[in-house]
């Protein structure tokens, strides 16, 4: 029988918290190859020691981008978020929107107004009316979860 390859814990928690570098064959520092203590999979440790060889030891922004796997435009903003929050600014932030950004207020009270009205009415039947008044798509999910999170504002 076949053995299970051994889990990382430590890549198993980087991936939890979306900073498991995917490409640590990219980094080419000399610390980050030959020193247990340097982990090329950790996005924070390499952001930060790439941000210390420019700003402590003078290093020039493209070479050190370079060595750590990075380009220019990530060490720039790198350097922003550490400036403005400290270490949580390297961390990884989540992409694209954070909520339910169709569903407006003025949505939300035509969505409230027809099932004042008719009762019945599931997500799936309201969203078509939603799209032909307001000509915006969305999914009953989508619909559920926002309805969800106002009566739980409202308790």
């Amino acid at each position: 029988m076949a053995r299970r390859p051994r889990r990382d814990p430590k890549a198993e928690a980087l991936r939890r918290q979306g900073s498991l570098n995917r490409h640590p064959e990219a980094v080419q520092d000399e610390l980050f190859r030959d020193h247990g203590f340097f982990d090329p999979r950790d996005l924070v440790q390499l952001k930060y020691e790439m941000l210390r060889r420019v700003e402590g030891e003078g290093r020039s922004v493209s070479g050190a981008a370079r060595a750590f796997g990075f380009s220019r435009p990530s060490f720039y903003k790198a350097q922003r978020g550490f400036t403005r929050e400290g270490l949580p600014g390297l961390l990884p932030k989540r992409r694209g929107p954070r909520g339910g950004h169709k569903l407006t207020e003025t949505v939300l009270a035509f969505v409230d107004a027809e099932r004042a009205a008719d009762p019945a009415l599931n997500p799936a039947a309201l969203v078509g009316r939603i799209e032909e008044r307001f000509g915006v798509r969305v999914h009953p999910r989508s619909l559920e979860r926002a309805l969800a999170r106002r009566a739980k504002k409202a308790r």
